[in-house]
Parts: C-alpha cells; structure tokens; sequence
C-alpha cells in the first residue's frame, strides 16, 4: 500500500491530476511534451530528457560541469494568473559552494521567470527560484553575475530533502513587486535549468509539469 500511494502521490505531482481550465501550461512533461521549449548553452550541454519515473513521465537533467537551460517564450498575464506552480526532485547537491560568488554560482535545479527589457536588453529582470546547496530555505540574493537584475530565491534547501518530490507554489507577482519594486503585470518567458559548471560538480534533478493558476 505504501508503494502505491507513492505512485499516486507522484501521478499528482507530475500530471496536475485535478486540472481546472483556468491552468496557463508551460510544461506539460506528464504528457511526453516539449512543444515550445528551447536550448540555450552556457558551457557544455546538460542533458535534458523526457523519462517515465515511477509511474510518470518527467523531464530529468543530468549536468556534469555543464550548464545549458531549457526556455519558452511565453507571455503569462500575472494579472489573471500570478501563481507558478510546479514539482521537482534532485538526488543530490552539490556541497560546499558560495552561492554569492560567480565560482559557486551552481544549482542541482533551478525554475526562473524572466521580465524581457525589450530594446533595452539591460532592463531584462528574473526571478530564479532554485534548490540550494548551502544557503538557507527562504533567504535571496542577487546574482554573482547579473546582479540586482537577477534575483535568488532559495526555495529549498540541502540534502534532507534529497530524493523526495516536492510540490511548489510561489506568488510570481508579488515576487516581482518585492525585489523589484514595480507592479509587474507579465513575465515573456520561463526557463529552467540544472548547472554545475562554475565548481565542476554533478547533479541529477528531476522536473514535473509546470503551470500558472489564478490562486
């Protein structure tokens, strides 16, 4: 029985079982789909792939001191749609890094929001919402090298959790409005990313579907 609820608990996490019509989709893993979504490389290529796991089809990352993101250009109105929701897992992170620093700038998993500055590419903003190796559940920071125009969100933490999937819920609007200080009424794309370049680690994460609701 324990076994079973666990593939239950799973096909919820990965598939959005209980799907209403008012979910904006920018990752429907669940179903085999990578309609939209592009590569872009930093160093190396982290593999991307669509797997069944446990009952599920997921998207897995497996990065060896690379780093290359997946993105989708999207435009989501955070007016209607403010919450991004989504599910992940990492067997692992990555030990001891300065997450502050450009040489500790790594992250087993990592789901971003980006606010494009038109012509002005200078003005581009994110959000990255990452699972860290060291800095604490909940604290921010800006990048090491984007600095205040990227900003970190530790959503999770260490080791504990490692092996687990988890279900995630933030408040993208109200995000934006904090570190930004501007009401943001859309973002134009989403990227996620698994990236261990800088200190030469390896990571292996797991990602299930992603979506916007209203609440």
């Amino acid at each position: 029985m324990r076994i079973l609820r666990a593939i239950l608990l799973l096909g919820t996490l990965v598939s959005g079982v209980g799907a209403d019509d008012s979910r904006v989709w920018v990752g429907e893993f669940s179903k085999g789909r990578l309609d939209g979504w592009q590569s872009k490389d930093f160093k190396g290529k982290t593999e991307y792939r669509l797997i069944v796991a446990q009952g599920g089809t997921v998207l897995r990352a497996v990065s060896d001191a690379q780093a290359s993101g997946l993105y989708r250009e999207m435009a989501i109105d955070l007016s209607r749609t403010p919450y991004l929701n989504w599910s992940w897992r990492v067997d692992g992170t990555l030990g001891r890094l300065d997450e502050r620093s450009k040489g500790g700038d790594d992250y087993p998993a990592r789901l971003y929001v980006i606010v494009g500055g038109g012509l002005a590419f200078w003005r581009t903003r994110s959000v990255n919402y990452v699972w860290s190796s060291v800095t604490p559940q909940g604290e921010t920071w800006p990048n090491a090298f984007a600095g205040d125009n990227v900003r970190m969100v530790a959503v999770r933490s260490g080791d504990r959790e490692a092996g687990r999937w988890l279900r995630e819920k933030r408040n993208v609007r109200e995000d934006l409005k904090r570190f930004f200080g501007a009401a943001i009424h859309q973002i134009d794309a989403v990227a996620l990313m698994s990236d261990t370049d800088n200190a030469g680690g390896r990571a292996v994460a797991y990602y299930g579907d992603i979506f916007f609701t209203a609440e």
